[in-house]
């Protein structure tokens, strides 16, 4: 009886380890593939306070609770079956579509540097003033919005994630993608708050009598606009590393390796200059893939405005009735 208790006992051991090995495992796997989406989660919480600006301060939080429940939708509801579904029947399109979705990247990020340089139009007086006489319906416009482009975004990380464990079971593939979906957009809508109420809890903070107090309160209300510009340039500078670099990774598994081997040489003679180059080294990959995103967004850039855009106008006119 003692044996059988004792080898019962074993036998429960041995499910464990297997069981938390395979915890260790998902883990591991949910870490990875959340490192390789890290340009675009900086994008998205530098993105999506503005959602919430021009509010009043009781809305802020509602909004971005809205923001955070769409985007886990579009993750759990839509991304996460149709990357399951992709992985099991067309396995050989996700590098393609990690591709395209690389390209978009790239067309955003040269967007948002082109902005810089020569800012779009404002909006007119009469379009302003619609927006002003209906605060309920610019607020679903804005949710609207915000749901819309986290829906590309997540696109995105899913793809990403799902390239990570392309050769793990589907079991993994589900853990995985949903893991990482969850804690994304928890990590993200979570920052995204914290941002949005800075502004308030500094206000709040200024007003104490405590002197330390008070300084911090006032140093967080004028540093939050330099933050968010220097989150927004990060974000940007993420989103060409990022597009840049799985675009040069996809066409090395197409056999065009030229980018990726200069890439790595320019890298590793960088690091190469210093004793602990290791950071110079990534820094000058990071760069190079940045670069190379940045002719990519350009050309997209001229692609969208002289080539697609006047076809789907095109299409247009020839669909409306005489």
């Amino acid at each position: 009886m003692a044996s059988g208790l004792f080898a019962l006992l074993d036998d429960i051991a041995g499910i464990a380890k297997v069981a938390a090995s395979s915890v260790d495992d998902v883990v591991a796997q949910a870490t990875k593939a959340g490192t390789k989406a890290a340009g675009i989660v900086i994008d998205d919480a530098a993105v999506t306070p503005r959602y919430a600006v021009g509010f009043a301060a009781s809305r802020e939080l509602p909004i971005i609770w809205k923001i955070a429940l769409g985007s886990l939708k579009n993750k759990l509801l839509f991304l996460l079956p149709g990357a399951l579904i992709l992985a099991l029947v067309a396995p050989w399109l996700i590098t393609p579509l990690l591709m395209m979705g690389g390209v978009y990247l790239c067309y955003e990020g040269a967007e948002k540097i082109l902005e810089l340089v020569v800012p779009h139009a404002a909006a007119t007086p009469d379009e302003a003033g619609k927006a002003v006489l209906d605060p309920k319906l610019l607020e679903e416009q804005k949710i609207a919005g915000a749901i819309k482009t986290d829906f590309i975004l997540s696109a995105e990380i899913m793809a990403i994630t799902l390239s990570t464990v392309s050769t793990a079971s589907f079991q993994m593939q589900a853990i995985v993608l949903a893991l990482v979906g969850i804690g994304i957009t928890v990590l993200v809508y979570g920052v995204v708050a914290l941002i949005v109420k800075a502004d308030d809890v500094g206000l709040a903070l200024a007003q104490r009598r405590f002197a330390p107090v008070r300084l911090l309160g006032r140093a967080l209300v004028v540093g939050m606009p330099h933050f968010l510009t220097a989150l927004s340039a990060v974000g940007t500078a993420a989103m060409l590393w990022v597009g840049g670099g799985i675009i040069i990774h996809g066409l090395e598994e197409f056999g065009l390796t030229g980018l990726g081997h200069a890439s790595h040489g320019l890298a590793v003679a960088a690091g190469a200059m210093l004793p602990l180059g290791g950071v110079l080294e990534w820094l000058t990959g990071a760069v190079f893939s940045a670069v190379f995103g940045l002719i990519v967004g350009g050309i997209a850039i001229v692609a969208m405005h002289y080539v697609v855009q006047p076809i789907m106008k095109s299409v247009r006119k020839t669909g409306q009735p005489a």
